[in-house]
C-alpha cells in the first residue's frame, strides 16, 4: 500500500497566548481556551514570548514553539488521546447515520473511543430510506460491517441470509435500524443535527502554529457548536446530485422546472406510480440508476396504457449501459445489457444519443395536467415529455469544511492519493485497491471524508469498502497503526458492484425453486432476449428459448412470469413483457 507524501511542518514561533502563564498553569492546560477566558476575565493582558526561557514548563504558555518533526496527515498527534469514554474527553464526531457512519460508531465503540453521531434526517439511514424500493446488487455478506455484526450478535440479532439480496428498505429495517437502537450507539446518536460549518477552536484556516493541538468546532444549523477531537464525515452524496446540464452546471431553466424533475431512482412502481403511469418520462443518464429506472418504467408501461419512455444519453451510444452483452465473460451481466438493448430495439424505449442538456423549458403540452417539460440539447435538438428523471450521478459537498485544510483531486474531488486508486476510467468498484486512513488523510489532521463522499464523483463505491475505511481510521485514532495499515478487502474483481451479481443470486433462487440446474434461468433469459425482436409475442419468444435449451414450455413460462415475487430474475422480468400481442392471459 502506498501512503501520502509526507509534509513536515515548518518551524513557527507560537503566538503568545492571551493571559498569563500562571493562569494557564493553574488550569493545567497551557494555552487552553478555558485558561485564556479565565485570564481575560481577570483583566490580564497578552504576555510576550520569553525567548530566554530554556525549560518549557517554566516558560509556560508564552514560550516559543520548539522544533517539530510533526507529519501530516498522519493522526498520531491528536488533540486529546482517546482511549476510554471518560468525562471531559472530547468525542470523535461522525457526520451521518447511514451504513458507513454507523459502522464508524461501532468501530469507535470497540476501541473505547467517545463519539457522537450527527444525522441531518429524523431517523437512521434517512437517505437510504429514499431508495428503499431498490434492490442492492451485492448480497448481505458484503453489506454488514464486522464491528456492527459483533455488536448485533451480542444483542441476540437474527441475522439475514448472507447470500440473499436486500432492498434498501430491508437494509434499513433488518440491519441499520436495529444497529442504531443498540445501547452502545443510541445515546450517542443525534437526529435533526445538520452540520453547516467546521473549523478549529479559536483559529481559521490560515493559522498554523499549534493547530494540531486544537479541537475541532462543528456548527449545526440551529447554531449549536460541538467540540471534537476528530471528525469522520460519512454524510454521503445523496443530497448533492449532479445537475442535468452537460457542462456540470444546472441547465438554463432547470431550477424553475424543478417540480417536473425527479431525483434519481424514483419509485415508479410504488409511491411514484401515479406520477409516471400514462405519462411520457424522459430518463437522462447512463449508469445503474438510469438502468434501474428504465427497467421499472418498462414494467409500468406493460400495465399502464399511454406510458412512454425516452432515454437520453450524453455519449454517442448507450454501450456503457449495454455492457459486453454476448461477449461479456459473465453471462448474467451480458444478459442484462442485452435486455436493455431489446427494450430499445423493440421500441419500448426511445433512445436518443449525443444529447447533452443545455436548457430546460416548461411547456403547455403535458399529458393530463397540461404542463410538460422540454429538454434542449447544446446542438438545438429537443425532447418533450411530462416528467424528467435526472440520473446523472452525484458529487461531494465540501462546503461546510471550507475552513479546514483540504487537498482535493481537481477532477474527482476526493483525496489526491485515492484518486489514482478509484479512477472510474480505470477501475470498477471491485478492482479498487484496499485503502485506509493514509489514503484518506488530509492536510487537516484527524479529518476524514469516508464512504460515498470519499470517492468524490467516482460512481464505483461499495459499502464494504467504506466499512474497511472506518475500521482503519478507528485504529489510527488510538495509535494502533499496525492494525490501521493492515487494510484488506475480500471483493471479487467483477460482480459485487454490478447488476450481474443480483441476477446470479436470483437465478440460483429460481433454479432451486423449480429443481433446475443453477445456470438454466440465465440461459432462458439470454435465449429469450435474443429471440424477442423477431417473435410475434413475448410468450412465443419464451417458448422458442425453452426449446433451444431443452426446457419444457410450462416451466419456462412460470419462470418468466415471476415479476414481483422474491427471487425474480431481472434478466427476464422487468425486461420483457409477458403480455401477448392481442389480449388473453399473460401466459397465453
Amino acid at each position: 500500500m502506498t501512503s501520502n507524501a509526507s509534509t513536515s511542518l515548518p518551524i513557527v514561533e507560537q503566538d503568545p497566548c492571551c493571559g498569563t502563564a500562571e493562569a494557564a498553569a493553574q488550569a493545567d492546560a497551557c494555552c487552553a481556551p478555558a485558561a485564556k477566558d479565565e485570564a481575560v476575565a481577570a483583566g490580564d493582558g497578552c504576555c510576550a514570548p520569553e525567548p530566554q526561557a530554556t525549560d518549557t514548563a517554566e516558560a509556560g504558555c508564552c514560550a516559543p514553539a520548539g522544533t517539530t518533526d510533526e507529519v501530516l496527515p498522519t493522526p498520531a498527534a491528536r488533540p486529546q488521546p482517546t482511549g476510554g469514554d471518560q468525562p471531559g474527553e472530547l468525542p470523535v464526531v461522525v457526520i451521518g447515520a447511514g451504513p458507513v457512519g454507523l459502522a464508524a460508531a461501532a468501530h469507535l465503540h470497540e476501541r473505547q473511543v467517545p463519539f457522537l453521531v450527527l444525522e441531518a434526517g429524523d431517523s437512521a439511514a434517512a437517505s437510504v430510506r429514499q431508495w428503499a424500493h431498490v434492490s442492492l446488487f451485492s448480497p448481505w455478506r458484503y453489506n454488514i460491517d464486522s464491528a456492527a455484526r459483533r455488536l448485533l450478535d451480542a444483542a441476540g440479532w437474527a441475522a439475514p441470509d448472507d447470500e440473499a439480496l436486500p432492498t434498501g428498505g430491508q437494509l434499513v429495517e433488518e440491519y441499520l435500524q436495529p444497529l442504531a437502537k443498540l445501547p452502545a450507539i443510541a445515546p450517542r446518536l443525534r437526529f435533526g443535527a445538520r452540520v453547516v460549518a467546521m473549523s478549529r477552536v479559536g483559529v481559521d484556516r490560515v493559522r498554523t502554529a499549534g493547530r494540531v493541538d486544537l479541537p475541532f468546532v462543528v456548527r449545526l444549523a440551529d447554531g449549536t457548536e460541538i467540540t471534537a477531537s476528530a471528525v469522520i464525515d460519512a454524510s454521503g452524496t445523496w443530497r448533492s446530485p449532479n445537475p442535468l446540464g452537460v457542462n456540470g452546471l444546472p441547465a438554463h431553466g432547470e431550477p424553475e422546472a424543478a417540480d417536473l424533475i425527479n431525483h434519481a431512482l424514483p419509485d415508479v412502481l410504488g409511491a411514484d406510480r401515479d406520477t409516471h403511469a400514462g405519462a411520457h418520462t424522459i430518463v437522462v443518464g447512463s449508469g445503474h440508476s438510469a438502468a434501474n429506472t428504465l427497467l421499472d418504467l418498462a414494467r409500468l408501461a406493460d400495465t399502464a396504457t399511454g406510458t412512454r419512455i425516452t432515454w437520453a444519453v450524453r455519449g454517442g451510444s448507450a454501450q456503457r449501459a449495454f455492457g459486453g452483452e454476448d461477449a461479456d465473460e459473465l453471462p448474467a451481466r451480458g444478459a442484462l445489457g442485452s435486455g436493455l438493448r431489446a427494450l430499445v430495439d423493440t421500441g419500448k424505449i426511445t433512445l436518443v444519443t449525443g444529447f447533452g442538456v443545455h436548457a430546460v423549458r416548461r411547456t403547455g403540452t403535458g399529458t393530463g395536467t397540461g404542463t410538460g417539460i422540454e429538454l434542449v440539447a447544446a446542438d438545438g435538438r429537443t425532447i418533450t415529455g411530462d416528467r424528467v428523471v435526472s440520473a446523472t450521478g452525484f458529487r461531494p459537498d465540501h462546503s461546510f469544511a471550507t475552513e479546514l485544510r483540504l487537498d482535493l483531486d481537481p477532477i474527482l474531488g476526493c483525496t489526491r492519493t485515492l484518486a489514482d486508486l478509484i479512477d472510474p476510467n480505470e477501475h470498477s468498484c471491485g478492482s479498487v485497491a484496499p485503502h485506509g486512513y493514509r489514503e484518506l488523510g488530509q492536510p487537516e489532521p484527524n479529518y476524514y471524508a469516508v464512504g460515498m463522499k470519499s470517492y468524490g464523483r467516482a460512481p464505483t463505491f461499495l459499502m464494504a469498502t467504506g466499512y474497511e475505511q472506518v475500521r482503519s481510521i478507528g485504529a489510527a485514532l488510538v495509535g494502533d497503526f499496525d492494525a490501521a495499515d493492515d487494510v484488506q478487502l475480500d471483493l471479487p474483481e467483477t460482480g459485487v458492484c454490478s447488476s450481474n451479481l443480483g441476477a446470479e443470486n436470483a437465478a440460483r433462487e429460481i433454479a432451486a425453486r423449480f429443481g433446475l440446474a443453477p445456470d438454466v434461468p440465465v440461459k432462458l433469459a439470454t435465449a429469450t432476449l435474443a429471440l424477442l425482436p423477431g417473435a410475434a409475442s413475448t410468450s412465443d419468444a419464451v417458448r422458442a428459448a425453452a426449446d433451444e435449451i431443452g426446457l419444457d414450455h410450462e416451466t419456462a413460462l412460470q419462470i418468466a412470469a415471476l415479476t414481483e415475487q422474491p427471487g425474480a430474475l431481472p434478466t427476464v422480468t422487468g425486461l420483457i413483457s409477458l403480455t401477448p400481442s392481442a389480449g388473453g392471459s399473460c401466459c397465453a
